[in-house]
């Protein structure tokens, strides 16, 4: 007989282990169906034949190879790949989205659009990651199997799905496609094929984004451009001397193009990728350590904006002038001439971040606005549009006519402005007796259409968009005319002419810039003749009193005292002063311009022997008329 009083022990025991082999089972079933899923792109149940491994082989290289020419690209163009948000510039601000870098087209991060609104396109690692993903899956179409085909291999790659992820130091790529292989009634299938790319573009991309937020915060460029400005360029400032102080424009903004290639390509961040010469050098080193190489780049024929605003400032020269010779001011004692110019400036700066064998890139605006540096966090942290962009919002229509002054058809470039911001339309085409554009147009009340051709003066006509839906303007044809002053019958070594109208003032000065354009209409002539003088000022010593806050307990009452000190003023030699000229009011008719050559006849002045006759000689300039000879 069984003695089940001994089996209930060991019987227990063996179904305890019973248990625990079925718990081992499940274990190693659940185990193999996630590994299973986890890496059915990399095996299949049935092993692939050695034959076929080569064919996978090259599709992974080919995936690689996208990976890395698409991170290249990416690296080089601002974390971009497709440029087709591109958006033109216009007359009004010369910058497109886009910065044409050596025949790379590489998106702003910020910059000022033609509409003069300010705008921010900076990338997000997704952004980048989709990119990529979108230039792999187009590119795998070029993976050539035709080495495999001529074997005998056939290959059905199906339609590829991929995904990206950018990290620090790599790049991963997985890309679901069902790859079949067959030859010889063997086949092969895999559905994901995994690839891992050595690259720093993460790395490199978000010390691009320290760079961006730290411009973005404290505006470091702007702060480095006002230096320059203020280096390179007449801002503020007095000549002692009696004559006007003349500047190129032309030349004023080539110094200024200058000294922003020089000293912005110096700037740096800390780091460990360079070495100072000297203690001097620290200034153009930011306070932001980085842990790659930072470089910034402006190059002259980059578009820029640069507007010159004050007194005495046109298209061509820049005049200061001189106080102390007029009538009323002889008990001065002495002449000077103070300029205060107003610039407006924005112009590109590409930053590069790497070593060189990997390189992260974009370019943005650095904008100047009235002497200043723009405001720092212009935009929000979630990256966007500064303000309202009118020209996104064209539900207004208008038919634009152009015209000469003969009512010939002209075509021009046409733009509204509205405000602050200018819109292009488009541009007028000749059509039988007309040229017309018909365009949408944003709805503004008294805006104005600017029409602009070659060979003619702009024209400008008040309108309506919200009221009106047609508008004609008239272009004036404009001429380029050599000035040349005559005083008494010679030729003069140096003077300033004027022509004076509505629509502005075109000055020119002889010997240097003697060429102005004009078109048909009153004008104002005046016309400056200067020479040499042995007038000098002798030193002398003043005595200016001023009230000052008496200081203590009465201070704080606005209690004064009166305060004195002297003034010393040296010697002054008159080099240059007024030594002829005239002033009259002329209409110049279209057919005069014609010639191209203008003629200012004048008379000269009596040569100054004090402060007193310089003051005689402006005030016999304005008794003296000019004669204007064409041709």
């Amino acid at each position: 007989m069984v003695d089940f009083r001994n089996c209930r022990k060991n019987c227990r025991i063996n179904k305890r282990g019973q248990v625990s082999i079925f718990i081992i089972i499940a274990i190693v079933v659940i185990a193999v169906i996630v590994l299973f899923f986890a890496f059915r792109g990399k095996f299949s149940l049935t092993s692939i034949p050695a034959e076929f491994v080569p064919v996978y082989n090259l599709y992974s290289q080919c995936i690689e190879q996208e990976a890395r020419s698409g991170a290249e690209v990416l690296g080089l163009q601002g974390g971009r790949i497709s440029d087709e948000n591109y958006v033109p510039a216009s007359e009004y601000a010369p910058f497109s989205s886009h910065l044409n870098f050596f025949g790379s087209s590489v998106g702003y991060w910020y910059y000022l659009a033609g509409n003069g609104v300010i705008r921010e396109n900076v990338p997000t690692n997704g952004d980048m990651e989709r990119e990529l993903a979108n230039f792999i899956k187009t590119g795998m179409g070029d993976c050539n199997f035709q080495g495999f085909y001529e074997q005998g291999f056939y290959i059905d790659l199906g339609n590829p799905e991929v995904g990206v992820s950018i990290e620090d130091n790599r790049i991963k790529v997985v890309v679901s496609s069902n790859v079949v292989v067959t030859k010889d009634g063997k086949s092969a299938r895999k559905t994901e094929h995994t690839v891992e790319v050595g690259s720093n573009l993460g790395k490199l991309y978000n010390e691009a984004l320290q760079v961006y937020n730290k411009e973005s915060k404290d505006a470091f460029l702007e702060e480095y451009g006002v230096d320059v400005l203020r280096l390179y360029a007449p801002v503020d400032g007095v000549e002692i001397q009696c004559s006007p102080k003349v500047w190129k424009t032309g030349d004023v903004v080539e110094e200024l193009k200058d000294g922003f290639a020089a000293n912005l390509g110096a700037i740096k961040f800390k780091g460990s990728y360079y070495s100072l010469n000297d203690k001097t050098d620290d200034y153009f080193v930011v306070d932001e350590r980085v842990s790659e190489p930072v470089r910034f780049m402006y190059v002259k024929d980059w578009p820029s904006k640069i507007e010159i605003y004050g007194s005495g400032v046109d298209q061509s020269l820049m005049i200061a002038e001189p106080v102390g010779n007029q009538e009323g001011l002889g008990v001065m004692g002495f002449c000077y001439t103070p300029y205060h110019y107003v610039y407006d400036v924005a112009f590109p700066v590409m930053v590069q971040v790497g070593d060189g064998l990997e390189i992260f890139q974009f370019p943005i605006n650095v904008i100047l606005d009235n002497n200043v540096p723009r405001e720092a966090n212009l935009l929000s942290a979630g990256y966007g549009e500064s303000e309202f962009d009118m020209c996104n919002f064209k539900e207004g229509h208008a038919d634009i006519y152009t015209y000469d002054n003969n009512l010939n058809p002209v075509e021009a470039s046409i733009s509204f402005k509205c405000l602050d911001q200018i819109c292009s339309l488009g541009e007028t085409v000749i059509s039988g007796d007309n040229s017309v554009l018909s365009a949408d147009i944003p709805q503004c009340v008294n805006g104005y259409v600017i029409a602009r051709a070659e060979g003619f003066a702009e024209g400008k006509t008040l309108f309506s968009s919200n009221a009106e839906s047609v508008a004609d303007i008239i272009l004036d044809r404009e001429y380029e005319m050599d000035v040349n002053v005559n005083v008494d019958g010679q030729n003069a070594e140096r003077a300033i002419v004027y022509f004076v109208s509505d629509d502005g003032t075109k000055t020119a000065m002889i010997p240097d810039n003697s060429k102005i354009t004009l078109k048909e209409g009153i004008y104002q002539v005046k016309a400056y003749v200067y020479g040499s003088t042995g007038l000098v000022i002798p030193a002398s010593k003043r005595t200016q009193c001023v009230d000052v806050s008496r200081g203590g307990f009465l201070g704080l009452f606005g209690s004064t005292t009166e305060k004195c000190f002297d003034i010393d003023l040296p010697e002054t030699k008159i080099e240059q002063a007024l030594r002829g000229g005239g002033a009259s009011e002329t209409y110049i008719l279209e057919s005069e311009l014609q010639s191209g050559k203008v003629t200012i006849n004048t008379e000269s002045l009596p040569s100054p022997n004090s402060l007193a006759d310089l003051q005689t000689n402006y005030e016999l300039f304005d008794t003296q008329g000019v004669e204007i000879e064409f041709g």
